[in-house]
């Protein structure tokens, strides 16, 4: 199994990108959204790649980050979302914006992919949002790092919400539950909408992943 290809980037089309390392060519399907994001023909790349492997074919699938790998790893694990669907999603919605989708249970983000139905979206979101509740101790993960709010027990309630769905977010993107708490404790501040936060906390579960 490849974790990842890096090579020069010897050609490219809408839908695949060849890459040269050490002599051996690697054709990966790639679609130029993705593959456009890597550099130009010549020019060094890592590409984050799936193998799958079936009866008939053995295919590449790149990426252009890891976090993109991830949830795409995600998206198969789906009840009928195979590899060229996932990939699809892939190249159409960055990482958070597929999150945000499915903590938001926002349908048409996903369904606006093309090839992607509303059933198919909204099994997408069931199903991410079910594993994630089976990953987490259960109970508001925010109320143990962000203090009460001072306003109420309603605005209470409503921070607790929007701070639960950033984490359950961040977690869609394979980032540990501690972790993900800790960097939306830090990000969150009254008021922040979902999307705000997801963001905010992202930029800082990253420099912690790296640092």
């Amino acid at each position: 199994m490849y974790a990842y290809i890096k090579g020069k980037i010897v050609s490219r089309n809408d839908t695949q990108l060849v890459i040269d390392n050490n002599g051996i060519g690697y054709l990966i399907n790639c679609p130029f959204a993705i593959s456009s994001t890597l550099g130009a023909n010549g020019d060094e790349a890592t590409v984050y790649v799936y193998q799958s492997v079936r009866e008939d074919d053995i295919s590449l699938f790149g990426f252009a980050s890891a976090d993109q790998k991830d949830i795409f790893l995600k998206l198969i694990t789906v009840s009928g979302i195979g590899p060229k669907v996932a990939h699809n999603i892939c190249s159409a919605l960055t990482p958070e914006q597929i999150a945000l989708a499915v903590m938001g249970n926002n349908v048409s983000i996903l369904s606006s992919v093309k090839g992607l139905g509303k059933k198919s979206a909204e099994k997408i979101i069931v199903e991410l949002r079910d594993k994630l509740k089976g990953q987490t101790k259960g109970g508001s993960v925010a109320a143990t790092v962000i203090p009460a709010a001072s306003s109420g027990k309603a605005a209470a309630s409503a921070m607790g919400t929007v701070a639960d769905d950033a984490i359950g977010a961040l977690m869609v993107l394979d980032y540990r539950e501690q972790e993900a708490a800790e960097a939306v404790a830090t990000a969150y501040e009254e008021g922040i909408t979902l999307e705000a936060l997801i963001k905010k906390a992202l930029k800082i579960a990253s420099g912690s992943k790296f640092s």
